[in-house]
């Protein structure tokens, strides 16, 4: 009995080290081909613009060409699920956002994914901050004034998000469940739409990307009430955050990074974030992607895995007590 425990154990112990060797060495010997880059949005946006960024970093670092493959398709579902189903061979990789990873597995009814199950996170891009804004007639001028001016108003105060079931979207049913303000959603086919409808005065408030909100703050065409960032924004450092307002535990950052299919060798991962890393803190890259409105941060894969869990689950009773569906 002894003989054959100890012939299991040391079968198990020759696999696990075979395996090892297969990893180590398919990381040596990588990248030998162009790798893709699945990016599940439509060209031209932030989520798009940054991950070509990063895609024409990694080809310089890597020696191979990095190929942006646009997969479109229920709010990012569609280019996630292909990834999830490809082969971990580190020759797919997913441009992941944090709407389609951690608030659409509460919304939809099915994604085609696991966020935890199948994904190996390489590590994140950076965050874009959320910022709250109204028009500048607007007669609250602070965060406490707009709350208490939401609970006076029959009806409610609306805000403005770029579409339903969105960061934004979950941002403000959040500061709506903390805080008991009043607000009532209006979405949005994109974040423009909504600027321009503050902007004209036609609805009091909007929730959006940072970004997009600066010229028209700076411009004094709109008023910044707050932003969600645990931090002040270095773009707007005079505009406090939610939780220097009084709203404790309020961060809520829209996020993007890179993730590879489950059981891709952890050699290829570490290569794959050294090198991101890298292009992080490079301070060209990190000027571009802060012209973006996204705030670069280099961080282990661990880490970045840490916090899809926590945002994942930190979304799920927001969306359930909201009643939020995809439309």
């Amino acid at each position: 009995m002894n003989q054959l425990l100890r012939r299991h154990w040391l079968q198990a112990a020759l696999i696990g080290t075979a395996i090892a060797f297969v990893g180590n060495v398919q990381a040596q010997n990588y990248p030998s081909k162009p790798i893709r880059l699945v990016v599940p949005f439509t060209p031209g946006g932030v989520t798009d613009t940054s991950g070509r960024l990063i895609a024409e970093q990694l080809s310089k670092r890597l020696g191979q060409q990095v190929i942006v493959d646009n997969k479109p398709g229920a709010s990012g579902n569609i280019g996630t699920q292909l990834v999830s189903t490809s082969e971990p061979d580190g020759y797919t990789l997913l441009l992941g956002f944090d709407g389609t990873l951690v608030i659409n597995p509460h919304v939809f009814p099915k994604t085609g994914f696991d966020t935890l199950k199948d994904f190996a996170p390489i590590g994140k891009i950076g965050d874009a901050v959320l910022i709250l804004v109204a028009h500048p007639n607007f007669p609250a001028k602070t965060l406490k004034d707009t709350i208490a001016l939401s609970k006076t108003e029959r009806g409610g105060l609306s805000y403005g998000t770029s579409g339903t079931g969105g960061t934004p979207h979950i941002a403000g049913e959040l500061l709506r469940q903390k805080t008991g303000a009043n607000l009532v959603h209006v979405p949005y086919k994109g974040g423009g739409q909504a600027l321009t409808d503050v902007l004209g005065g036609n609805i009091p408030l909007v929730y959006t990307a940072i970004a997009s909100a600066i010229p028209h703050v700076k411009a004094g065409k709109l008023l910044p009430i707050a932003v969600s960032s645990s931090k002040r924004a270095s773009s707007l450092p005079d505009v406090a955050t939610f939780i220097e307002n009084g709203v404790p535990d309020f961060e809520v950052n829209s996020w993007v990074g890179l993730l590879a299919p489950a059981k891709t060798p952890r050699a290829i991962i570490t290569r794959i974030n050294t090198e991101l890393n890298a292009i992080l803190n490079d301070p060209e890259v990190k000027e571009r992607l802060n012209g973006m409105g996204i705030t670069a941060s280099p961080g282990t894969t661990e880490n970045f895995g840490a916090e899809i869990s926590r945002d994942l689950a930190k979304f799920g009773p927001v969306v359930k007590a909201s009643g939020i569906k995809a439309e």
